[in-house]
């Protein structure tokens, strides 16, 4: 029976609402379990995380709400809808049509796997044991492999995948895409490296207070806009943000002791995620739009303030001595030698701590072994050697260990794969902006210098936070810069960054 679109509307919002509020209550319990819940409690923790998910998906995936959609869709109906109602009806029919295929068992049980899986990996990484997490591992990539079968495969099994972290998104394209930036890069990275002005970097290599670390985190999201009333800082074992909306958006860093750039631009890194999540219209609050339109563009934001801003010259001319008050006696090094510093190119085994060039090789790695996995069935036990040859070839070092290699990000653990890509793309996206916004802010390096960086934080608000994911990431795009992603914006500016950095 056909049910009208008056009635209709407020049925389906209602369902809307609901969806978005389990994910709200299951994000607080994930960020609960990253950040110190009880080790003895995690099993029976990622058991409730099952059963709330699987309530949830059951909710998605209803016949109700399945005829609340065929009715706003019809023509009359979808047309009497304001923009945001469109919206959300099309991204909803997009997530219908895709949960719909996989039963509600195997979900859950999938679920409880993935938490499981993330748990075990915390172990695994501080033990230096892929053996152990090995089998937990091979089920994640069963699951996975499952769901590519019931879904049905798009171009290749890996595109299916793809296209949930960066819609419409190919292999096809990444592989240009990437191609094309390694092209350019290597010799670049290769100049960099045969330059005899090399940034100094001993005067990093000292033990740095860990509660003047947190205390400057803290100073440096206040400046950026980061709203503390509507989110907080806390440690985890790998950075990351959870929006639960905007008024809670939480954000987690990690500390090391004898490096003081990890857990900063760390934080930078989350916060860039953070005034995302925190700056979304109160229009779009309460429906499943109040986030980011793809790990892509989420990405930008968070590589934009990490690299683009927090790497330069002139925000370090304005925030260096605060740096060194709050470690007295230890910086005692011009501002451009610290600049210099934090902007080293050389070969590293952790991704999250490579510099801005080397970073996209860290990047190319793991899509290929994701492609292995899905197009060409390499299994969990083959990726510590595909890890450390690929490191070999494209970095030229091999990890002394799985803790530094495979076992490094927790992604995998998740059963997130395909969103890799989206770091690299991020890259792209945050140097075609920077670019938009040098022209559009004129005085943008001088806010910069002076520590105004509000009004950069008020322009990416109008112009990407506030849409949440009522515009698509090539929308957003196109409107933003006036043509689509080009990669050639990312090569144009690091070459203008390092090859002044390194006297090219």
């Amino acid at each position: 029976m056909t049910v009208h679109n008056e009635k209709t509307l407020p049925l389906f919002m209602e369902t809307n609402r609901k969806v978005k509020s389990y994910e709200e209550a299951l994000g607080v319990l994930y960020w609960d379990l990253r950040t110190g819940a009880p080790r003895k409690g995690m099993d029976t923790r990622s058991e409730s995380i099952g059963a709330l998910s699987g309530d949830m998906f059951k909710l998605s995936t209803s016949p109700e709400l399945g005829e609340y959609l065929a009715t706003l869709e019809e023509p009359q109906n979808f047309e009497s809808l304001s923009e945001i109602e469109q919206r959300l009806v099309t991204e909803t029919r997009k997530d219908y049509d895709r949960s719909v295929k996989i039963p509600q068992k195997l979900y859950q049980e999938y679920v409880v796997l993935a938490a499981q899986t993330e748990n075990k990996w915390e172990e695994a990484k501080a033990n230096n044991d892929f053996a152990g997490f090995q089998p937990y591992l091979e089920k994640v990539i069963g699951y996975q492999q499952q769901f590519i079968d019931l879904w049905g495969a798009k171009d290749t099994r890996y595109d299916t995948l793809l296209d949930q972290y960066e819609p419409g998104m190919t292999t096809k394209e990444l592989d240009r895409v990437f191609g094309g930036l390694r092209e350019q890069l290597v010799p670049l990275a290769a100049a960099i490296a045969a330059s005899p002005h090399q940034p100094d970097t001993s005067f990093l290599q000292q033990n740095y207070d860990k509660e003047a670390q947190k205390a400057y985190s803290k100073f440096i999201l206040n400046e950026m806009g980061y709203d503390f009333d509507a989110g907080r800082l806390d440690e985890s074992v790998h950075p990351f943000a959870t929006g639960l909306n905007p008024g809670d958006v939480r954000i987690t860093t990690r500390y090391l002791v004898d490096d003081v750039t990890s857990a900063l631009f760390g934080t930078i890194h989350e916060g860039g995620h953070a005034l995302y999540e925190q700056n979304i219209m109160p229009e779009l609050i309460g429906t499943t739009l109040c986030s980011g339109t793809s790990m892509g563009i989420h990405e930008s934001q968070s590589r934009f303030w990490e690299n683009v801003i927090g790497r330069s010259k002139p925000f370090w001319e304005r925030y260096y001595g605060d740096l060194q008050q709050k470690f007295p006696g230890q910086l005692n090094v011009p501002v451009e030698q610290f600049y210099r510093g934090i902007n080293v190119v050389q070969p590293s085994l952790i991704r999250i701590e490579a510099d801005e060039l080397t970073y996209n090789l860290h990047i190319i790695i793991r899509y290929e072994i994701e492609k292995l996995i899905f197009n060409e069935g390499a299994k969990a036990s083959d990726l510590p050697a595909i890890w450390n040859d690929k490191y070999r070839e494209y970095l030229g070092i091999t990890p002394p260990n799985d803790a530094e290699g495979v076992l490094q990000d927790v992604h995998w653990s998740g059963g997130m794969f395909g969103y890799f890509p989206s770091y690299s793309l991020g890259n792209m996206y945050a140097a075609q902006i920077a670019d938009t916004m040098e022209r559009e802010l004129p005085d943008f390096w001088g806010n910069v210098g002076r520590g105004e960086l509000h009004p950069i934080k008020n322009w990416l608000s109008e112009r990407i936070y506030k849409y949440g994911k009522l515009r698509t990431p090539s929308e957003l795009i196109q409107n933003i810069t006036g043509k689509p992603l080009d990669p050639q914006h990312l090569v144009h500016y690091l070459e203008r960054k390092y090859k002044d950095i390194y006297k090219l």
